[in-house]
C-alpha cells in the first residue's frame, strides 16, 4: 500500500453551499462525496516504467578468437558446461612478445601444456658485453638484453588449463600484467571446472602460476654459492619437477616480475616430479617491485603459495582447501604478508603455514616472514596429512625467523605450534607474537630437532604469554572467519611498527575480518564449502557468467 494520498478535488455542489472534501489513507481510498454531482480529475499519465535489461542465464560461445598485436592464438574449436558454451584459444608455448588477452564474453585462454612467458634473461640481465643463451624452451639464440614481455589480462578473463603438467612461467626479465577488479577478477582454473566436473573435492588438476625472478635465494640447485652479499652471491635454483629448466635467483631482492591483482587459481598444484608439486601461486626469488594483492588459492593439491626466496609483499591472499599447507615460506625468502585468510578442508590439509630452509639451515639469507591481520582455521576430523608430516598447525625450523601480528589460529583438534630445531647452535628459528590466540589440541606444542638444540615446550609456550597473546582461547568466530566478540574485545597490535609495508587498521582488531572491514574480500573470491564469502561471489565450482 503506498503511503502517499492521491487526492481527487471532489466538488460537492449545493443549492446552498460549496464543499472541498479530501482524502485520507492509502491510494485507493476515495472521500465519500455524499449527494449531488461528482467532477472527478483525470488522473495523471503514468511514467513508464523502464523495461530491465535481463541477466543471461548462459555464456554463449564467442565466434572466433580475438586477433591480438604479437600473439597468435590457436582456435580449438568449443566446449560447453553448466555455465554455457566458451570458444577455446591455445595460447603458444612461448609468449615471445608483450601482449594483452581482452575479456572476450563466451571465450577462454587455453594453457595447453607448460607456457613461458618471454625468454629466461639468467641471473643479471644480460648486456651486449655478456650475453646469456638462455634455456627456456624455444629460445636458443644468445640474449644481449632481456626480452621484456610482459603477458597481459583484463579483468573478468578466464585462463582454462588442460589436465596435467599444464602451467605458467613468467620468467626472468619478463612480466604479467594479470589485474582484475572487485567484481571480476581474472580466473585461472581448469577443464574439470569449465566443464563442470570440478567439485569441492577436487585438486591437482593442472599445475599453477610461477613467477621466476632475481632476488637471493639459498639452496643451490642450479650452481653457485649462497652468501647473502651481492658481490660474492651466484646461488640459482630450478622449480621443483620441472622437466626443461625453469631457473630464478639472482641478487635483486628488489626485482619486478609485474601485478597480479584481483585474482583466482583454482584446482592446481599437478605433480611434476617425484615429491614436486606446483603450488597455485609460485613467487620464486621475485622481489618488493612485483605487486601481489587480493589472490585467492582455492583447492591446491599441494600449497595456497610458497615463496622460495627474494622478497614477497603482499595484502590480501585468501587459501581456501589447500591439500598441503595454506602458506609455505623457504629458501631465504623474505616476506611481509598482511590480510591473510588460510582455511583448510575438514581432514584435510597439512600446516596452516610452514616456514623453513628445506633442510640447510645454515645458510645465508636467513628466512624470514611477517605475517599480520590473519585467520587461520583448521576443522580436521583426521589428521592423517598432518600426523604424518609438519605435525602442527604452525611449523618454524631452523634458519627462520618469524613474527606474527594480530592473528587467529583455530585448530582444536591438533597441535598449534611445532619448533624443530636443527644446523648449528645459533640458527636455532626465532619465533616472535603480538595480539596473537590460538585455539588448540592437547598437546598446544611440539619441539623436535637435532640433540641439544631443540626448543623445550616452556620456551614456545613463553612466546605465547603476555604481548595481548592468549593460547587458551575459545573462538566465536561467524562464518568460520569472521571476528566475534571475543576476536573484537582481545587488545591489537599497530602492525607499522614492525614494518612500513603494513596498514594500521582504524580501529585496530586483531583478525582479518570485522564489521567494518568485510569488503576486502567481497566480490572477486569463490565460495565453497569450505568458505562462504557472501551473495557476490561465483561458486568455486562454477564460472562467472559474463
Amino acid at each position: 500500500m503506498s503511503d502517499r494520498c492521491f487526492i481527487r478535488n471532489t466538488l460537492l455542489l449545493s443549492a446552498s453551499s460549496l464543499i472541498l472534501a479530501s482524502c485520507g489513507g492509502g491510494a485507493d481510498d476515495i472521500a465519500s462525496p455524499g449527494a449531488g454531482t461528482v467532477i472527478v480529475n483525470p488522473a495523471p499519465t503514468p511514467t513508464p516504467t523502464p523495461t530491465p535489461t535481463p541477466t543471461p542465464s548462459s555464456v554463449t560461445a564467442a565466434a572466433a578468437c580475438p586477433s591480438i598485436t604479437g600473439l597468435t592464438l590457436a582456435d580449438q574449436g568449443t566446449i560447453s558446461g553448466p555455465t554455457g558454451s566458451y570458444r577455446v584459444c591455445r595460447l603458444p608455448a612461448l609468449v615471445s612478445n608483450s601482449a594483452n588477452l581482452p575479456k572476450v564474453s563466451g571465450l577462454v585462454y587455453q594453457i595447453a601444456g607448460r607456457v613461458d612467458v618471454g625468454c629466461d634473461g639468467g641471473f643479471r640481465a644480460p648486456s651486449s658485453g655478456a650475453s646469456y643463451t638462455s634455456t627456456t624452451p624455444g629460445c636458443t639464440t644468445p640474449l644481449s638484453a632481456d626480452t621484456n614481455v610482459t603477458l597481459g589480462a583484463d579483468p573478468g578473463v578466464i585462463f582454462m588449463a588442460e589436465p596435467g603438467a599444464a602451467w605458467l612461467a613468467v620468467n626472468r626479465g619478463n612480466k604479467i600484467n594479470a589485474v582484475g577488479t572487485a567484481t571480476q577478477p581474472v580466473i585461472f582454473t581448469s577443464r574439470q571446472n569449465v566443464v563442470g566436473t570440478a567439485t569441492d573435492q577436487s585438486n591437482g588438476q593442472w599445475g599453477g602460476v610461477v613467477l621466476l625472478g632475481r632476488g637471493f635465494t639459498t639452496d643451490c640447485t642450479a650452481g653457485g654459492t649462497a652468501t647473502g652479499d651481492a658481490a660474492t652471491h651466484t646461488c640459482e635454483r630450478q622449480t621443483e619437477g620441472a622437466s626443461d629448466p625453469a631457473r630464478f635467483g639472482g641478487v635483486d631482492n628488489g626485482y619486478n616480475a609485474g601485478r597480479m591483482s584481483f585474482v583466482q587459481i583454482r584446482y592446481s598444484g599437478f605433480t611434476l616430479g617425484a615429491n614436486s608439486e606446483l603450488q597455485a601461486l609460485t613467487p620464486e626469488a621475485i622481489g618488493t617491485g612485483t605487486v601481489l594483492d587480493h589472490i585467492q588459492a582455492h583447492n591446491s593439491s599441494d600449497d595456497g603459495m610458497e615463496v622460495f626466496g627474494g622478497a614477497t609483499n603482499m595484502k590480501y591472499f585468501v587459501a581456501t582447501g589447500a591439500d598441503d599447507d595454506s602458506l609455505d615460506v623457504d629458501v631465504g625468502a623474505q616476506v611481509n604478508l598482511q590480510w591473510a585468510l588460510l582455511l583448510q578442508r575438514p581432514g584435510a590439509g597439512d600446516a596452516l603455514m610452514e616456514i623453513d630452509s628445506n633442510g640447510q639451515e645454515d645458510v645465508v639469507p636467513r628466512t624470514k616472514l611477517q605475517v599480520a591481520n590473519f585467520v587461520g582455521r583448521q576443522n580436521q576430523v583426521s589428521q592423517a596429512n598432518n600426523g604424518a608430516n609438519d605435525l602442527a598447525a604452525l611449523l618454524f625450523r631452523g634458519n627462520s625467523d618469524t613474527t606474527l601480528i594480530n592473528g587467529i589460529i583455530v585448530t582444536p583438534d591438533n597441535e598449534c605450534v611445532r619448533i624443530n630445531a636443527s644446523g648449528s647452535s645459533t640458527n636455532r628459528a626465532t619465533l616472535a607474537a603480538r595480539s596473537v590466540v590460538l585455539q588448540c589440541g592437547t598437546p598446544k606444542y611440539l619441539t623436535s630437532g637435532t640433540s641439544g638444540l631443540t626448543y623445550s615446550i616452556d620456551e614456545i609456550a613463553a612466546v605465547f604469554t603476555g604481548n595481548n597473546n592468549n593460547d587458551g582461547y575459545t573462538n566465536s568466530l561467524i562464518n568460520g572467519f569472521f571476528n566475534g566478540a571475543t576476536e573484537d574485545a582481545v587488545a591489537a597490535t599497530n602492525p607499522t611498527t614492525f614494518s612500513s609495508f603494513f596498514d594500521a587498521p582504524n580501529p585496530l582488531r586483531i583478525g582479518a575480518a570485522w564489521t567494518g572491514n568485510s569488503s576486502w574480500y567481497q566480490g572477486w573470491t569463490c565460495n565453497s564449502d569450505v568458505a562462504d564469502f557472501g551473495t557476490g561471489a561465483t561458486a568455486c565450482t562454477s564460472l562467472p557468467i559474463s
